[in-house]
């Protein structure tokens, strides 16, 4: 089965001003952001890429934007279902004022149960259940155009894949706030057909490991199937200081 390379859009101006972007439109990546989308095309063009799936939100479009200008040759399919979790009334304020708010320590503490307020709001389970949903069918139609041994990237949001690195590791939905991904982080997931393998976690250092290895001619190695890849692949304001930032992180410093 495929390998998918999770990328989260570049730092926004959202994340510098601090603010709950969800699904407001018109949120950009600012100038940092646009230099580490930049670096983020040469960091992915040794790989042989099969596609890019992106959510339909300005700043992953933007972010996937330098790689499609440096491979047109790469489709690009965008997916509502990788978009960034709909936060409902809590959707462009500040993270410093959400902190106060009660459902705040659900989000934190319990957020399998966390079901964002109005009508626009969904629940973190429902994001979960949706991206994962998503991953499975690009899988299913990524190897069936390019085979099991195709690498592909979806650009999506840092809670979106957050929640999928828990579901790759069999973590609790309550736990996925131990995870943290950076803007313009990498989180590269390889499926099997009997488990996933978490690759990498908020990589953004240097990726030419996950080059697939040419095709063996020895049986033994072709017998030991996509896990034998995988382990491959692997040797190559307000807040608590213990919170995550909903909607994600502003990058390490």
């Amino acid at each position: 089965m495929p390998t998918v390379i999770l990328v989260r859009h570049g730092r926004s101006t959202a994340n510098t001003d601090g603010v709950l972007a969800g699904w407001s439109p018109g949120v950009a990546l600012d100038d940092t952001g646009r230099a580490q989308a930049t670096a983020l095309a040469a960091r992915l063009a040794a790989l042989p890429l099969a596609a890019v799936v992106c959510s339909p939100l300005q700043r992953c479009q933007e972010t996937v934007g330098p790689l499609l200008a440096t491979r047109p040759e790469l489709p690009l399919h965008t997916d509502e279902r990788v978009g960034e979790c709909h936060y409902g009334d809590w959707t462009g304020r500040k993270i410093s004022e959400l902190a106060e708010e009660p459902l705040w320590a659900t989000v934190q503490r319990h957020p399998a149960a966390a079901v964002f307020p109005g009508a626009e709001g969904e629940s973190l389970r429902a994001m979960q259940a949706r991206a994962v949903d998503a991953v499975r069918d690009w899988n299913d139609r990524i190897e069936a155009e390019h085979g099991p041994d195709a690498l592909y990237v979806i650009c999506s949001h840092g809670d979106v894949i957050k929640a999928l690195a828990a579901d790759a590791l069999g973590m609790h939905l309550d736990l996925f706030q131990r995870i943290s991904t950076d803007p313009c982080s990498v989180t590269v997931v390889r499926y099997t057909p009997h488990r996933p393998f978490l690759l990498r976690l908020g990589d953004t250092g240097d990726l030419t490991a996950l080059i697939p290895p040419p095709p063996s001619k020895d049986a033994d190695a072709e017998a030991a199937g996509p896990a034998g890849a995988a382990d491959a692949a692997r040797s190559k304001g307000g807040l608590d200081a213990g919170d995550a930032v909903v909607g994600g992180s502003t990058g390490t410093p």
